[in-house]
């Protein structure tokens, strides 16, 4: 049977994809990441899943059949079949996800948790954002420019809600444009502002690495399934922290800030560095208390989690990002900066960012001038965003928003 037949009948099969991409799951979540080309990873559920004909496949074969699948698309929308491939069965899946590749080695987003590790090394992912004002929601898509078509769904990576209340502003961040409930299992984290708007924190709803959940500093709550979803992060873990320097005498000039990034160790710049690589995202552990059920109570839900605060002391320095300096140009009389082509519309949001180091560490002069995040307009609430390791798709988002609260005194 050639691949092509594989790959049309993997998508009739809705038996094995309901079997494997439903799981915990509701049906409009399920649909709007299947639009989104993003396989959902979920933790297992309680009951055993039903296998379909696909899954007897000799493992040999199988692991063959998804290699080569993976490596004949690299590009949207022809990499949904890796999706579907992953969506089979248990067996698929967990072949799948052996075959695909980190996004710091492969250069290719694919299942939602690429959208937490470290971008490429060589070249940057190319992003877009869209902000609706009406609804005061920011969407990120993963290509060059927009599209013509109004339906870009399928290209959709994340969104953000933005939130006022009385002392400052909250960016909620979420895998679908349509929920962004904390107790929903789309929720990423989010972006919040002091009541100057000059300082915001981006908080994460899962620590940095995978071993950070099994270190021996981490807590664990218990809640009762009936006064919170069993969904619920426990903790938003701080990741980053964004600073804009207040302008009090209002001079023209460009804004200044400076990221600082908690969960990314200064070393994963230096040379033979890494930074950390999720894996997977959270797990919950539901227990169940016979005493309690004996009672005719509820059973209570189980969440590990590491402290509110990253243990700093595990990843050394954290790495500090600064605005690259523009240049002044006398015949255009404005800050220019070489954004490559990638921004066209003069505008205080545009920024580059750049690392800021020790001159006694051991830096590449490579990596000391590497534009890491980048973000410009291109036309009336259309924006470009494009980064590049080691910071992720999150981390870049969440720096990306904080410019579009920021007060008129730090401008």
């Amino acid at each position: 049977m050639s691949f092509k037949n594989i790959v049309r009948e993997m998508k009739e099969m809705k038996d094995g994809v309901g079997s494997i991409s439903r799981r915990g799951v509701e049906g409009k979540h399920w649909r709007s990441r299947a639009r989104s080309h993003i396989a959902p990873d979920l933790a297992a559920p309680s009951q055993p899943i039903e296998q379909g004909q696909w899954a007897n496949l000799p493992p040999e074969l199988l692991l063959d059949v998804i290699r080569r699948v993976e490596e004949s698309v690299t590009s949207w929308p022809a990499r949904t079949v890796v999706v579907f491939c992953a969506s089979v069965c248990k067996s698929w899946r967990d072949i799948t996800k052996e075959i695909v590749k980190p996004l710091e080695e492969c250069g290719r987003l694919t299942f939602p948790i690429s959208l937490k590790q470290p971008g490429p090394r060589d070249a940057p992912i190319q992003c877009f954002i869209k902000r609706d004002r009406t609804t005061s929601t920011y969407c990120l898509y993963f290509g060059l420019t927009p599209l013509a078509a109004e339906d870009q769904s399928d290209k959709l990576l994340l969104a953000a809600k933005k939130i006022r209340r009385a002392t400052s502003t909250e960016f909620v961040i979420s895998l679908v444009r349509d929920d962004f409930s904390r107790a929903s299992n789309t929720y990423l984290g989010k972006l919040r502002s002091n009541f100057l708007g000059t300082k915001f924190t981006v908080y994460d709803s899962q620590p940095p690495n995978d071993a950070a959940v099994q270190h021996n500093s981490f807590l664990s709550r218990r809640f009762h399934s009936k006064r919170v979803s069993p969904r619920l992060p426990a903790y938003n873990n701080s990741a980053a922290t964004v600073s804009y320097e207040l302008n009090v005498l209002r001079t023209r000039g460009p804004r200044r800030m400076q990221c600082i990034m908690h969960s990314v160790p200064v070393s994963s710049i230096q040379e033979g560095g890494a930074a950390p690589t999720p894996t997977s995202f959270p797990q919950i552990i539901e227990k169940s208390s016979p005493r309690l059920v004996s009672k005719g109570k509820e059973p209570e839900t189980y969440f590990s989690s590491p402290n509110l605060s990253p243990n700093l002391s595990s990843f050394g320095e954290p790495l500090v990002l600064r605005n690259k300096a523009p240049r002044w140009h006398e015949q255009l009389q404005c800050w220019c900066l070489n954004f490559k082509g990638r921004v066209t519309v003069a505008s205080v949001k545009n920024f580059q960012l750049v690392a800021a180091f020790d001159p006694s560490l051991n830096i590449p002069a490579a990596e000391q001038e590497k534009v890491i995040l980048q973000f410009g307009k291109i036309g009336k609430d259309i924006f470009t965003m494009d980064y590049c390791y080691p910071i992720s798709a999150f981390q870049a988002f969440a720096i990306s928003l904080s410019s579009f609260d920021t007060k008129p005194a730090c401008e």
